[in-house]
């Protein structure tokens, strides 16, 4: 699906009004405290920026803000659903909403969108669709999106002789790893000061490697391989959204995997236990890997090391010739229990419109869904002296693919990451993933 940043979108106005959703107590007035959650402490400052100004125009709408990590939150929030104490309003992800709707957790937006005049083409093209559900009910107004491109350390590429130009134009493929490969390689150092590419390097006392690693990437690989594999020509399902044939079987899949798990045999990227209860950007910043493979969302963070100037690259181009980067987008959802569904529906309104989603985009550290704010968010960025064409360009050239959506979202990762695991750390060669495909395809029998 091809999503063009730079079109322009009709301004966005959205209409906030007293009403709820037809589904729930239409009658009741928005008013009282409503609980929103989200997990990114980047944001937050943001959005309790937008919950002050949304109170100052709704004086009798309290929204209370909480925060959790990544893990704490989905275990919360699910957690919260049976107990009952699940918030008003949550940031939902597309790997999760599936299962929630099919739960009856979500409250459908579709009357409220109609009866307020949400403008949904104000928009980046491609996003308000995702959140779409198999029953053709609306459960999510979009929030922001994300590409994925190459943080690099310029001080390691200045002494290995890498030019920010050779950066920005690397290739790729899954023979020999074209010069993606060898810039890894040069870049990774051993103890000694050896390259990885020089006669003599030790792969088993490696200092600085050449490429960073976070994990396995499970059945999605957004920020691991993904962008690899679909240059290949391979899909993770035969449709998307709502595929249920996957295609970890595919030869392209596996030979792409082969290659990205011989960079650790290789030396070049840290093993898979290495990397238990670690974190990707804080090696980056701790000097121990050159380039980090990673998203959008955390430009910020790579941008306060102190003592490292940090570099962003588009991904390497592929074998079709183009490059590649899984196109994610976030969105607010409204709980179906709960107990102030015209204040919660008002807010999740407010949240999805430009007054809110200028503010974010003000901030530099994310792109907001609607056009005119991602353009803000662009400008934000490089006001701050920070070139993120690395990920807007996937958006601009149409070169981006959608995040994999599919119901039994959690049974699928729960089979594909150990089997995943498995083939990084070398116990499994990539072809165990067919036995692993059969399992996730036999869910969907």
């Amino acid at each position: 699906m091809k999503k063009p940043l730079g079109v322009a979108a009709a301004a966005a106005v959205l209409a906030l009004t007293m009403s709820a959703c037809g589904s729930s107590d239409s009658g009741s007035a928005a008013n009282g405290e409503i609980n929103y959650w989200l997990w990114d402490a980047n944001q937050l400052p943001a959005y309790q920026q937008c919950a002050d100004d949304f109170t100052k125009a709704n004086p009798d709408i309290k929204v209370k803000i909480t925060q959790r990590g990544w893990d704490d939150y989905w275990t919360t929030l699910t957690n919260g659903f049976v107990a009952g104490t699940a918030p008003d309003v949550f940031t939902n992800h597309l790997s999760k909403y599936p299962e929630f709707a099919a739960k009856k957790q979500l409250l459908p937006l579709d009357e409220a969108v109609e009866k307020d005049g949400i403008n949904l083409d104000a928009y980046t093209a491609g996003l308000p669709e995702l959140w779409v559900g198999q029953d053709g009910k609306r459960y999510g107004l979009p929030k922001d999106w994300d590409t994925v491109g190459l943080f690099y350390n310029k001080a390691m590429t200045d002494a290995a002789g890498i030019s920010a130009e050779q950066m920005a134009n690397l290739d790729w493929n899954p023979k020999d790893g074209g010069s993606y490969e060898k810039v890894i390689a040069k870049l990774t150092v051993d103890k000694n000061g050896k390259r990885g590419d020089e006669p003599g390097f030790d792969k088993n006392n490696v200092a600085t490697y050449g490429l960073g690693l976070t994990g396995s990437g499970a059945g999605q690989g957004q920020t691991e391989w993904s962008f690899l594999t679909a240059t290949t020509g391979w899909t993770a399902t035969d449709k998307n959204p709502w595929g249920s044939k996957f295609n970890y079987d595919d030869p392209r899949f596996q030979e792409t995997i082969t290659w990205w798990a011989g960079l650790t045999e290789k030396g070049y990227m840290p093993k898979l236990e290495t990397t238990v209860g670690a974190s990707m950007p804080d090696s980056f910043g701790a000097g121990k890997a050159a380039i980090n493979s990673n998203g959008d969302w955390l430009i910020g963070q790579y941008k306060t090391y102190k003592g490292i100037e940090t570099a962003i690259a588009p991904t390497p181009k592929g074998p079709n010739g183009q490059r590649a980067s899984m196109f994610n987008g976030l969105a607010d959802s409204v709980w179906a229990g709960t107990k102030n569904p015209a204040a919660s529906v008002k807010w999740a309104e407010y949240l999805g419109s430009a007054a809110c989603q200028d503010v974010v985009a003000g901030k530099a550290v994310v792109f907001p869904a609607i056009s005119s704010s991602a353009e803000i968010a662009a400008k934000a960025f490089a006001d701050k002296g920070i070139d993120v064409s690395a990920f807007t360009t996937h958006v601009k050239d149409g070169t981006t693919f959608l995040f994999p959506i599919a119901d039994k979202a959690a049974k699928v990762d729960g089979i594909m990451k150990p089997a995943m695991d498995a083939v990084l750390s070398g116990k499994k060669p990539a072809s165990s993933l067919t036995e692993a495909n059969n399992q996730v395809n036999d869910l969907f029998k």
